[in-house]
């Protein structure tokens, strides 16, 4: 169950109208890494979670205050939009310099479609892609991302922050800023708390038995570059993230024998091919012939 309380969790207030701007705020709320994809993934990874207490608890938690900060940027949208000419001046149009932006950057289905308000979508128009949120039921594995999330979410905050002057807008950035900062710290501690209480571990997903695993090749890394630069990394060497396992460097590729390719058609299919052909590898051939 949901409630709604009418008062914002920050201010929205601009000091005046920029529908310009507007539309490019709109990638905060609608974007692959807005606020709408974060709600509706730790949303669905909470209602998803099999694990009562803590961490479904605070799954909802922060997917409850992310919808808060749709409704913040929204509000802050249709305020930007106030002002915003709506009929056609004729010929002057151009020669009139708020006209002129409202041409050249509004999203004028904010106009036409919601009113002067908020929609969701990206800078772009594109509509919100439900695609965009994970919800894998692996809590360490959806850490991971929610991180990833917060992080490209600050990323293009901190971009928007500096693409204004205006010192309202810059004052709401400046509070879901400091909210991605903290997010990022809170997945990045739930991971270690995950270890902590012996629940998940890497490598995602721990469960797995590491035996049933291609043993040989679980700690390489394979260069497919040229020179050594690659090899000199962390990643190259040492102790594995995992704590299992030693990283190593070997040079690659090693291919299998044998030519790629797609099995013999089915010649109801009609596919264009020689009748007597048998690409190296492939055991049609030899199963066709015992089946005959």
């Amino acid at each position: 169950m949901y409630t709604h309380t009418q008062r914002l969790q920050y201010q929205a207030s601009p000091d005046r109208s920029d529908p310009v701007y507007a539309a490019k705020l709109q990638e905060l709320i609608g974007g692959q890494y807005g606020e709408i994809t974060v709600m509706m993934q730790y949303l669905f990874q909470g209602w998803n979670c099999r694990l009562p207490g803590k961490y479904k608890d605070m799954l909802h938690d922060i997917g409850t205050e992310e919808i808060g900060h749709v409704e913040m940027l929204a509000t802050m949208v249709a305020r930007l939009m106030e002002g915003a000419p709506l009929d056609s001046p004729g010929h002057d149009e151009v020669s009139d310099p708020t006209v002129a932006a409202v041409i050249g950057g509004m999203d004028v289905q904010s106009a036409i479609v919601a009113g002067a308000g908020g929609r969701a979508v990206d800078s772009r128009g594109n509509l919100w892609n439900s695609g965009f949120i994970t919800s894998s039921g692996n809590l360490m594995a959806d850490f991971h991302s929610n991180a990833n999330a917060e992080m490209q979410g600050r990323l293009q905050a901190t971009r928007l922050y500096n693409m204004t002057d205006d010192p309202g807008v810059r004052e709401m950035l400046a509070f879901l800023i400091a909210r991605d900062h903290m997010h990022q710290n809170q997945w990045l501690a739930a991971i270690e708390q995950l270890k902590t209480d012996g629940i998940e571990d890497l490598p995602v997903p721990s469960a797995f038995p590491l035996e049933r695993e291609t043993a040989e090749v679980g700690y390489q890394f394979i260069t497919f570059s040229d020179g050594e630069a690659s090899t000199q990394g962390r990643w190259a060497g040492g102790a594995a993230p995992d704590g299992t396992g030693e990283l190593s460097a070997v040079p690659g590729p090693h291919p299998v024998d044998g030519v790629p390719g797609p099995p013999l058609s089915d010649p109801r299919l009609f596919a264009t091919t020689t009748p007597d052909l048998e690409l190296p590898g492939s055991r049609v051939g030899a199963d066709a012939e015992t089946e005959r």
